[in-house]
């Protein structure tokens, strides 16, 4: 045989799944990590946003006198 084949590697035979498994727990860990911070970015971010929004021109009292009026609230009488 001539020196230009080489030798194959050995195969792993102990220790595999060990190594297999901390490889997947980082994937892993990297991944819910990532997905926690675009999460984070995208939909909580947005919808903090749309919320505040929405209360910088909200009437509490202009919303109440027209359920009010529209005769929702038992306790309360519409002024018709």
């Amino acid at each position: 045989m001539s020196g230009a084949v080489g030798k194959a590697a050995k195969p792993q035979l102990r220790g595999l799944l060990q190594s297999q498994i901390k490889v997947n727990i980082l994937l892993a860990a990297g991944v819910a990590t990532a997905a926690a911070v675009l999460q984070k970015v995208f939909v909580n971010d947005e919808r903090k946003r749309v919320y505040a929004e929405f209360y910088k021109n909200y009437d509490i009292e202009k919303a109440f006198n027209q359920i009010r009026n529209k005769g929702l609230f038992d306790s309360c009488e519409p002024d018709n």
